[in-house]
């Protein structure tokens, strides 16, 4: 098993980060873009990461972690290599979204919100993906896939490596 790196660690990552936070130090109600844009480069947000904005933006440690948490938005574990999005939109919820979601958790053996053990996939409900004639939907890597059934979904899923 890979052990994340942390920041003490030096790379490109860390650079990008504090280089970030410098950019946006002097900007008013600069918190939520910073959260985002550490997020887009270390694709979560640790405890570590959030330590070192409120150390660097001078904000306490319980705002950061408040606003943090507040926000749907924002992932404290990292994301799987495939990212599986199945709507719960009233089109798909009525089509049979919700037996195509409980068959994908119990193949993955994960709960939506959850990333499987190897890291393969993330598993997340969303509200509507905006494909309603193709009901029931899910997407993954952003790829629609329509019509979905129990059976279709685990063949679906089997493409992904």
């Amino acid at each position: 098993m890979c052990k994340e790196k942390t920041l003490e660690q030096p790379d490109r990552k860390k650079d990008e980060l504090l280089g970030m936070i410098a950019e946006n130090k002097k900007e008013p109600g600069n918190l939520i873009t910073v959260l985002q844009k550490a997020q887009e480069i270390y694709g979560h947000l640790s405890e570590e990461i959030m330590r070192v904005i409120s150390e660097k933006l001078e904000i306490p440690a319980a705002e950061v972690f408040g606003v943090a948490t507040f926000y749907s938005q924002f992932r404290f574990t990292p994301m799987g290599r495939n990212v599986i999005r199945v709507c719960m939109g009233t089109a798909c919820h009525v089509r049979g979204a919700l037996n195509v979601l409980r068959t994908i958790e119990r193949g993955l053996g994960i709960k939506a919100g959850e990333t499987t053990q190897d890291g393969r996939f993330t598993l997340e409900t969303v509200a509507c993906i905006g494909a309603c004639g193709l009901a029931p939907v899910i997407s993954i890597n952003n790829m629609v896939y329509g019509n979905m059934t129990p059976q279709a979904v685990m063949q679906t899923l089997d493409k992904y490596e």
